[in-house]
């Protein structure tokens, strides 16, 4: 493609409300422009690079054995209300009413699309297995677009489901698609990693989430410096491996504490570490309350108490019911006494010797708290978030924390569409048995800012061969000049014809703004025709590292060739 003729347009100056590395080069390269807040337009060179992602993805998902559909982005409401999520997916899902007032959804997502079709199409075991993918755009209202393609409203995403008669089919068909999404991730050229993850709006269980290592991620990754182990910090389980002090018990006593209500001034004030307190916070499930213990120096996980509580929504008790239900504030809050509420404490309590915990009475606090004497009625389970430095899980190192963006999320979903939507088959004895689900998704567009985050420099992008744009950036430093035009020109047709990818300069332009330009757009070898054209010599730029050298024009087929493997 001659640059004089596409639609390229560079910006020198960085757009203000781009925050982070993608979102700015991807917009100063002429890569994408905004519509809207989250709604993006991807241009040339953006659509070249999505392009190649998305095939990527079709070869990957193809060799796994999935077929490709296309499914409508605009949902009849009656999907989503048969599934009950029309009123509880929440304000994320774009609604709308056409012309005669009936509702519709545009597609956040398609379990119910996709489930009811099957259902309408499959009624024995013997079509089973099946698996179908799209790759699609999506729309969710999302309440911030930020980070450009990393948070938007209307992206481009690859969703794939999976059908099943037995479960062990549906483990043999996830283990397939984790193995094809690292064969997607890696071919990008990208660090990531696979984590176990919570599956949220979405439902099921046993799901991972792909994360690609990022210091402006938003997801915090829990991983082992000696293992494969990885999950989602809201995942990653914490093994009970605590020791107990040899310390003697002391006798429990109330001491008054005038307005020492954080754990942070507690511990001051009785100048312990905040590892020897106890933090004690009263949970809303439904219309019971219950109370978490956690020590001091540990954070409730919400995740995990979630999951304990069968999956019911929990939320803090304002500190109209702590007052109401256990007659104290927020910062006088313990376990002794307590016969009100249900107690659930994270293992690490149980090992406190002589800890302190609030006295459930305003400015008083207990010293010489023993759990296993004070509060016998309790029950112990791993309800904490993890922290760096703990042993890892799977008891191989210890755990590091990292920054990830999420890009890919695989999900054993059971039987929670197939039951709601009756899509039901009939086994080899003629009976029939709710469809066993898997659902598989990729942010393809995300994707490409994911890219971009990992792979920069201060200049600009530096695109894997891959997903590039192109694979070759020739410029003619001066066109007017014969010599220069004649062979740039001779050199975009043989390369063209040896079927190279190639993007030539060919615009009145100044060296330095082409060369800038060049650096912007991160293509991986620029070729670059200069005053020594005459002797058939060009100049040869490596892009990631910025090595340089002159190439005679004979000798270029055979340095390509070895270049790009060809």
């Amino acid at each position: 493609m001659k640059q004089s003729m596409s639609l390229i347009p560079t910006l020198k100056e960085t757009p203000a409300d781009a925050e982070i590395k993608s979102h700015i080069y991807l917009l100063r390269a002429g890569f994408m422009r905004q519509n809207a807040s989250g709604v993006y337009s991807f241009l040339p060179l953006g659509k070249r690079v999505l392009a190649k992602i998305e095939n990527i993805v079709r070869e990957e998902m193809d060799r796994a054995g999935a077929a490709e559909v296309l499914m409508s982005a605009l949902q009849p409401a009656e999907l989503w209300q048969e599934s009950g999520r029309w009123y509880s997916y929440g304000p994320e899902l774009m609604r709308l009413k056409d012309r005669h007032e009936r509702d519709f959804a545009l597609g956040a997502t398609h379990e119910e699309m996709i489930t009811t079709l099957v259902r309408d199409e499959i009624k024995s075991y013997k079509r089973l297995p099946l698996t179908v993918y799209q790759i699609q755009s999506k729309f969710r209202d999302e309440k911030r677009p930020r980070f450009g393609l990393l948070r938007g409203r209307e992206f481009l995403m690859k969703d794939a489901y999976s059908f099943h008669a037995e479960a062990s089919s549906l483990d043999d068909t996830y283990e397939r698609m984790k193995d094809a999404y690292s064969a997607i991730f890696s071919r990008c050229g990208l660090n990531f990693r696979a984590v176990l993850a919570d599956s949220g709006a979405i439902g099921g269980k046993d799901n991972h989430e792909f994360m690609v290592l990022s210091e402006i991620g938003e997801d915090t990754i829990a991983y082992s410096d000696s293992s494969d182990f990885a999950a989602n910090i809201e995942m990653a389980p914490v093994i009970d491996q605590y020791e107990k002090s040899y310390e003697a018990p002391l006798e429990l006593e109330k001491k008054e504490t005038p307005n020492q209500k954080t754990i942070e001034e507690v511990s001051q004030f009785f100048q312990l570490d905040a590892s020897k307190c106890i933090k004690s916070l009263l949970f809303k499930t439904g219309e019971e309350f219950v109370l978490v213990l956690v020590r001091g120096d540990h954070e409730v996980n919400d995740v995990k108490l979630n999951h304990l509580l069968d999956g019911q929504e929990t939320e803090l008790a304002t500190p109209e019911e702590v007052k109401e239900l256990l007659g104290t504030s927020i910062g006088s809050l313990g376990p002794i006494g307590v016969k009100q509420v249900k107690i659930i404490a994270d293992h690490a309590v149980k090992y406190i010797v002589n800890g302190v915990c609030g006295a459930n009475e305003d400015g008083y606090h207990f010293i010489n708290v023993n759990p296993e004497r004070d509060f016998s009625e309790t029950e112990y389970q791993d309800i904490r978030l993890i922290q760096e430095g703990d042993p890892s899980p799977d008891s191989l190192g210890t755990i590091k924390f990292a920054k990830g963006i999420e890009v890919g999320h695989v999900f054993k979903l059971g039987t929670i569409y197939s039951e709601k939507l009756n899509a039901a088959f009939l086994d080899e004895n003629g009976k029939s048995k709710p469809m066993i689900m898997g659902c598989y998704g990729i942010g393809v567009s995300r994707l490409v800012a994911a890219i971009a985050e990992q792979f920069s420099d201060e200049k600009g992008l530096l695109w894997p061969d891959a997903v590039a744009p192109y694979q070759i950036h020739l410029i003619a430093v001066n066109p007017k000049e014969e010599a220069q035009s004649r062979l740039a020109d001779e050199l975009y047709s043989q390369l063209q014809s040896l079927g190279y990818e190639v993007l030539y300069d060919d615009r009145q332009e100044r060296p330095g703004v082409k060369f800038a330009d060049s650096d912007l757009f991160g293509i991986p070898v620029r070729l670059t025709v200069g005053k020594q054209a005459s002797d058939g010599i060009i100049e040869w730029k490596e892009r990631k590292n910025g090595e340089m050298k002159e190439v005679k024009v004979e000798a270029l087929t055979e340095e390509l060739a070895s270049r790009f493997k060809k």
